[in-house]
C-alpha cells in the first residue's frame, strides 16, 4: 500500500512539474512578440471637431468616433465608482489580474462545458481590457488571453492606477458611435459627466459589456435591468446609500441625447461650408480625429 501511495505521489508530482513546465514554455513563447505597452504613455485619442456659434451654442460635430477626452481628475467620483462596481471592484487593489475571479471563471467554464447548461463568465480586469483595446485584437483564443494577462501585469508596473483608468474611460465604446464617458454622457443624456445622476452613471457603466443589447429604446427593459444591477453593486460596495439606490432604481431611462452633425437647420449650409474649408486647410485626419 505504501509503495502504491509512493508511486501515486511521484506520478502526481511529475504531472504537476510537466504542466508547470508546459505553462512556462507557453508564457515564454508568447512573451516574445508582445506589443509595446509603453506606447500608452503617448496616447492621443481621435476626438470630435466641434463648431460653435458666437454665443457658444453647438452647431455641428464632425468625427469618425464621437469622443471627448476627459482627464481622470475631471471624472466625478460617482461615475468612477459605477464603472468599478460594474467592471472591476478590486481595481485599486489588484496587480492587474483578479486571481479569485479567474479561478471562479475557470470552474464555471468546466461546469458549462460539462453540463451544457449556463453561461460562461469572464474575469477580465479593467487593466486587461486596456491591454486588449489598445494593444490586441478581439480574437477569442487562449493565446490572446495569455498575452492580455502578461500585458496587464506589465502595464500595472509601469503606469499609475489613475492613468490606466483614464485610458479605459476615454477609449471604451459605449454604443451610438460614442467612445469614452464624456461623449456617451452627451449622446445619451445631453449632459456633461458632472451633471449625471446615479441612475444615469449606472446606465453608462452598464454599457461596456454589450452596448447594442442594452440599447435604451429597443431593449429598454433589459437596459434598466442591467442598470439596476450596477446600482445594487454600488450599494453592496458601500458607495451609495440604500435610500438613494431605491430612488435611482425607480428613475425612468430617459434618453434625450444630443444629435450629431449639423443639427440646427438654419446652420446646415453654413456648417457644410465650414466643414469643407477645414477639410481643405487641414485635411481629413485633422477634421475627423
Amino acid at each position: 500500500m505504501l509503495k502504491f501511495l509512493g508511486w501515486l505521489f511521484a506520478a502526481g508530482f511529475m504531472i504537476v512539474i510537466g504542466v508547470a513546465a508546459a505553462a512556462l514554455y507557453i508564457i515564454i513563447d508568447v512573451s516574445k512578440d508582445l506589443p509595446d505597452y509603453k506606447q500608452l504613455a503617448a496616447y492621443e485619442p481621435p476626438v470630435m471637431t466641434r463648431m460653435h456659434a458666437a454665443d457658444g451654442s453647438l452647431l455641428a460635430e464632425y468625427a469618425e468616433q464621437r469622443r471627448l477626452f476627459v482627464p481622470i481628475e475631471n471624472v466625478p467620483k460617482k461615475l468612477i465608482q459605477a464603472y468599478l462596481a460594474a467592471e472591476d471592484k478590486t481595481f485599486y487593489t489588484h496587480s492587474g489580474l483578479d486571481y479569485r475571479g479567474i479561478f471562479a471563471a475557470a470552474v464555471r467554464y468546466v461546469q458549462v462545458k460539462g453540463t451544457g447548461r449556463g453561461q460562461i463568465v469572464g474575469a477580465s480586469t479593467i487593466t486587461q481590457q486596456v491591454a486588449k483595446n489598445f494593444l490586441l485584437t478581439n480574437e477569442v483564443s487562449f493565446t490572446r488571453k495569455i498575452k492580455e494577462a502578461l500585458l496587464a501585469l506589465r502595464i500595472e508596473r509601469t503606469y499609475s492606477k489613475d492613468k490606466i483608468l483614464e485610458l479605459y474611460l476615454n477609449e471604451i465604446y459605449l454604443g451610438l458611435s460614442a467612445y469614452g464617458v464624456a461623449a456617451a454622457s452627451l449622446v445619451y443624456f445631453d449632459k456633461s459627466v458632472n451633471e449625471l445622476s446615479i441612475s444615469e452613471a449606472a446606465y453608462l457603466a452598464a454599457l461596456p459589456k454589450a452596448p447594442a443589447i442594452l440599447h435604451p429604446v429597443r431593449n429598454r427593459d433589459r437596459a434598466i435591468e442591467r442598470r439596476n444591477y450596477v446600482i445594487d453593486r454600488l450599494v453592496e460596495n458601500g458607495w451609495v446609500k440604500q435610500a438613494d439606490a431605491e430612488k435611482a432604481r425607480k428613475d425612468p431611462l430617459n434618453v434625450s441625447g444630443r444629435p450629431g452633425g449639423a443639427h440646427i437647420y438654419a446652420s446646415e449650409y453654413f456648417a457644410e461650408e465650414v466643414r469643407r474649408e477645414v477639410f481643405e486647410r487641414y485635411g481629413e485626419k485633422k477634421l475627423y480625429e
